[in-house]
């Protein structure tokens, strides 16, 4: 299986894209050339040289140091944020299949509800409620889209429910809580962990989205989208200063992208998917 995915030339592309966001996100404080959060207004928009590989942004601030530090703040976010909306997408997508028609309707009718708004607008909403910050950030996302991943948990657990083995199963007296983390998590996770892999990238743009339109983290912050959001008042001037955070965010999103299509294109080939 292994060998299967890492022979295909996207995974092993999505794999060192991952690797290198995620290795500037570690090693930051040894890597940065100079200090992410360092103000020095006679240098405003200092030309690349070898102190500043990038240059300084409208502040004097290391523009190279800052992009590093923005790893930290983009994965910090978006993969936990995936962790949650996995965990909560398995419970309620399993659960909705194992505990009976009237439950398995009413999940799906919650979850059609949900799906029926566009995410992007239903976390625009409950940030405008709830106001920017990290934690309000990850609330709206996993809001906007929980349903969306407890509707495809549960297309992938109702196929495996009509299979001999989940017969078996029950036959054999096993209860609702054990068919659900006994037998259909085990056999549906490669699946989910598919959908959650092509998930952080689809969290990394709305998040992007969140601090460009003026309601992510604060000015100043060093992160990819809150960089973006700062380099607008200089964009005719100085366009590199949003070019960078926005190959930042393609990049990362690109590896994740890359990385979940080549594992899903090696489950289907098994049958997996």
């Amino acid at each position: 299986m292994i060998k299967k995915i890492f022979s295909r030339p996207q995974a092993v592309i999505g794999i060192i894209l991952i690797a290198a966001v995620v290795i500037c996100a570690v090693f930051a404080p040894a890597i940065v050339p100079n200090p992410p959060d360092g103000i020095d207004p006679s240098l405003k928009y200092h030309e690349a040289d070898e102190s500043y590989p990038l240059g300084t942004d409208q502040l004097g601030r290391c523009e190279l140091s800052r992009l590093i530090y923005g790893a930290r703040y983009s994965l910090g976010m978006s993969v936990p944020m995936m962790l949650i909306l996995g965990a909560l997408g398995l419970f309620i997508g399993t659960l909705s299949v194992c505990a009976g028609e009237k439950a398995d309707r009413m999940i799906t009718f919650i979850c059609d509800v949900f799906i029926s708004f566009p995410s992007l607008i239903t976390a625009i909403a409950v940030i405008s409620i709830l106001g920017s910050g990290i934690q309000n950030i990850a609330v709206a996302v996993v809001i906007s889209m929980w349903a969306w991943f407890a509707r495809t948990v549960r297309s992938y657990a109702a196929a495996e429910m009509g299979k001999e083995y989940i017969t078996a199963a029950r036959i054999s007296g096993c209860g609702t809580a054990g068919l659900i983390f006994k037998h259909l998590i085990p056999n549906i996770l490669p699946q989910c962990i598919v959908y959650m892999s092509t998930g952080v990238a689809s969290a990394i743009i709305m998040i992007s989205s969140f601090s460009f339109l003026g309601l992510g983290l604060p000015e100043g912050t060093a992160e990819w989208e809150a960089m973006m959001n700062e380099a607008r008042t200089g964009l005719y001037s100085h366009p590199e200063m949003l070019v960078y955070p926005g190959i930042c965010i393609l990049i990362t999103a690109g590896g994740f992208n890359l990385f979940g299509e080549a594992l899903r294109d090696a489950l289907t080939s098994e049958g997996g998917i």
